[in-house]
């Protein structure tokens, strides 16, 4: 890109946000994991002749601007969206297995990768352990796409979740190292030791300080404000402003966004935030992190496409199977001291360790005259996409083959009932519509009525029962009806300040009151 044109930056980038949103769209209705589409048809695009799309391939496709998009413009926002929404209750509660994958587990797999590829592939100490520390980031979203969409216990979401936020952050900091500290540690012996030791500490320290001191200050911030667009405003510069502070003291930009955001999240949405400034404020992250999300993916796809992979077929496979044994022994050892986690969770955490677009990112920031560069590059593309395709399109049927599909007590009871009861009102339904167009005497009409009329009975009968064992039914069919009859009450009051019937302060009054209401309810669903 040797001349910078802004217009055509822009309509390059609208035609991404066009295609990302059409796939992601697409996916969503067919009830699929929107990440692996769109790596798939980026992946399409990239290897297609389309001649309207060249310009966009190009563009994305250079090293500095898919570096520069995914770890500066989007990784912020994606790691401070996750981290606002995860309750420390959560956390604490899974506080053991999230520490032994996100560290015991990293370490583990940086180590086993790390080693093997300096003696099976003859890389060099730095490209083997860079490589190493590529592979040992996960990204959960596909994953936790799935999750969604069948159904899983949430402590096994929260786990897979709160693995990937901390493990990103120590995976930057193990490559950063690694690319460029690393040979220079090993020269000075016990004493290069203790100083990788103290780079480490460092940098991890400084993440954990820059996090936590503004996201403590940005939490005593919005207490002096009730202006839901401001404090939208706040969150995008406590994200972004860690993130850049730390990388520009040579601390973790990762950790320091997840630290921020899981204050100002918690602690911030306590003592600062009024329930309609929190409701808006997920609500913006929802949509910015389903942007960023979309965008990466695809960009993921049209960058795969540009390595040349015909002559590396044998070293591909078997860095595969490397990173999938190094993930399975990780996983397993690294949990193996936590009581009471079922093994199939175990399992679907295993096969459930996706590599991501941070990897790709990384590995395109390496310098030119990196040594290895090029091999690195190419196994590394070439896990990734192995991961992201054959693994997440696996994921779903493990799930369903481990039986591990959450569902609550009384659940399928419920579905019965629920099922017996549209069947028998459509089967009268269906009756009383047939007796007028065939004329069926009202005595035959109405013997088969009473049958249905006595099954429905008897239903609602069961369905009362049940809801007196099992009150959280009859608690999750309130709190969906009182959502509905609240987003009514506020398009009455939308459709009133309309028509000039209300003035404007009343309207936010009762908006305010509204969105109060609804916070209340999804805080107890």
């Amino acid at each position: 890109m040797h001349e910078l044109d802004l217009h055509h930056i822009f309509e390059l980038g609208l035609i991404l946000v066009m295609l990302a949103a059409g796939i992601t769209a697409i996916a969503k209705k067919v009830n699929q994991p929107y990440p692996i589409a769109l790596v798939i048809v980026g992946a399409l695009i990239g290897l297609l002749n389309i001649p309207v799309l060249e310009p966009l391939k190009l563009f994305i496709t250079e090293g500095e601007v898919f570096n520069f998009v995914i770890i500066t413009l989007f990784l912020p926002a994606l790691l401070g969206e996750a981290a606002l929404k995860l309750p420390f209750a959560h956390l604490r509660e899974n506080k053991g297995p999230i520490i032994s994958l996100a560290f015991g587990g990293t370490l583990l797999s940086f180590l086993i990768i790390g080693f093997s590829s300096y003696y099976l592939f003859d890389f060099s100490i730095p490209a083997a352990f860079v490589f190493a520390a590529l592979m040992s980031a996960t990204d959960p979203v596909s994953v936790l796409s799935i999750f969604k969409s069948v159904g899983v216990q949430k402590r096994l979401a929260v786990v897979i979740e709160g693995e990937s936020l901390f493990n990103d952050g120590l995976a930057v900091v193990l490559f950063n190292i690694s690319a460029f500290y690393l040979l220079s540690y090993m020269d000075a012996g016990w004493i290069g030791f203790g100083s990788g030791m103290f780079e480490f500490l460092r940098v991890v320290s400084l993440g954990l300080i820059i996090g936590g001191s503004l996201g403590y200050g940005f939490s005593i911030l919005i207490k002096h404000f009730d202006d839901y667009p401001l404090e939208i405003i706040f969150s995008i510069l406590l994200f972004y402003g860690s993130f850049l502070i730390a990388e520009s003291v040579h601390g973790s930009g990762v950790i320091a966004v997840v630290v921020a955001a899981l204050i100002f999240g918690n602690y911030g949405g306590k003592v600062g935030m009024s329930p309609t400034t929190k409701l808006n404020i997920n609500n913006f992250w929802d949509v910015a992190a389903l942007l960023a999300n979309s965008l990466v993916f695809l960009m993921v796809g049209l960058e795969i496409t540009r390595i040349d992979v015909t002559s590396k077929w044998g070293l591909i496979f078997a860095s595969i199977i490397l990173v999938l044994i190094a993930r399975s022994i990780a996983v397993y050892t690294s949990l193996s001291f936590i009581k009471n986690f079922p093994i199939k969770w175990k399992h679907v955490l295993n096969w459930g360790g996706l590599k991501g677009s941070l990897s790709i990112a990384l590995v395109l920031s390496l310098p030119r005259d990196f040594e290895g560069r090029e091999d690195i590059l190419i196994l590394a593309f070439s896990v990734v996409l192995f991961s992201l395709v054959f693994q997440g399109l696996t994921i779903k049927p493990l799930i369903g083959l481990l039986r591990i599909k959450h569902s609550e007590e009384g659940e399928e009871e419920f579905q019965s009932h629920i099922a017996k009861l549209h069947r028998y009102e459509a089967a009268i339904r269906e009756i009383k519509k047939t007796k007028e167009r065939l004329y069926i005497a009202e005595p035959v009409a109405q013997e088969l009525i009473h049958r249905y009329e006595a099954e429905l009975d008897k239903v609602k009968l069961d369905l009362e029962a049940l809801y007196k064992r099992e009150p959280h039914l009859k608690g999750s069919q309130l709190a969906a009806l009182k959502k509905v009859s609240l987003y009514a009450e506020h398009d009455v009051v939308d459709q009133l300040l309309k028509e000039e019937i209300i003035s404007n302060t009343t309207a936010e009054r009762e908006h305010s009151s509204i969105t109060n209401d609804i916070v209340k309810v999804e805080d107890h669903t």
